[in-house]
């Protein structure tokens, strides 16, 4: 039998999209639930499904606590995502400090996503080999974003900031991303390598002629390459429509002006 002494019973409310985690009886209520003694806020969330990384404030019985706050007999606690339109930030406290520059790793499912990511020049490391622990990894030694549809990849211990995906399509996991982590103010289009995740630079015309088709060459005044795949971009059609995706999702007055782009390799 379990020895009741070491249980406490505290009160959970989840809010917004963390109720998609919680067992059907268990969304957008209140309801009580038996605790170790002492076990931390952290530790009870994840065991009821939800990934800390979704986790934006917590608050017990009224006060702002960081993931390790231990609970207590008749605890209430009530847990956030992220918040859209308040800023909150003087209230946090379940993380030490916010990322200086939002940079992602996607796991295997998310390519398309990580295409798009870098069409708008978000720094977006995939590999549809990465094993789980490569991707925690990563994420702590490079303080990056991990990207994901699997729930229990966003409870490892070493992962701070995560998103759960929950769209099945990349033009759609895109916009979901733009909204939930505001990324339109920081759009920076035409920069990266779609392949390599390196950044382009401008090359000389005159050194792409034999590396280009020939009607490219006459019809071309600018060019950009990828120092790591040595592949050489222009402004064709395919960079017409990425042009218009990216001013879809920022907003062309928010857009930065563009470097050419590839004529060819178009994100799905």
């Amino acid at each position: 039998m379990r020895d009741t002494a070491w249980m406490v019973t505290a009160t959970f409310r989840f809010y917004e999209e963390l109720n998609d985690f919680l067992a059907r009886p268990l969304r957008r209520r209140a309801f009580s639930c038996p605790c170790a003694a002492n076990a931390s806020a952290k530790h009870m969330i994840e065991a009821l499904g939800v990934p800390h990384t979704e986790v934006e404030l917590i608050l017990v019985n009224g006060e702002s606590v960081g993931f390790e706050h231990p609970l207590a007999d008749g605890d209430r606690v009530a847990v956030y995502p992220k918040f859209e339109a308040l800023d909150i930030r003087p209230l946090l406290r379940v993380r030490a400090s916010p990322l200086r520059e939002l940079r992602f790793i996607a796991d295997a499912h998310l390519g398309g996503l990580a295409q798009l990511l870098r069409l708008a020049g978000f720094d977006t490391l995939y590999d549809n080999h990465y094993a789980d622990e490569a991707i925690e990894a990563l994420a702590a030694a490079e303080h990056r974003v991990v990207l994901t549809r699997d729930r229990e990849l966003l409870k490892r211990r070493t992962i701070t900031h995560g998103c759960y995906v929950r769209a099945l399509k990349p033009r759609a996991q895109l916009d979901e991303l733009f909204e939930r982590l505001d990324l339109a103010a920081s759009v920076r289009p035409f920069r990266l390598c779609l392949s390599c995740n390196a950044p382009l630079r401008c090359i000389a015309r005159a050194e792409v002629q034999t590396r280009v088709p020939e009607g490219v060459f006459e019809r071309h005044t600018r060019f950009v390459t990828c120092d790591v795949c040595a592949r050489v971009f222009w402004e064709g059609s395919h960079w017409r429509r990425m042009r218009a995706l990216i001013d879809d999702m920022a907003g062309p007055e928010r857009t930065p002006a563009a470097q050419p782009d590839p004529d060819g390799d178009t994100p799905p």
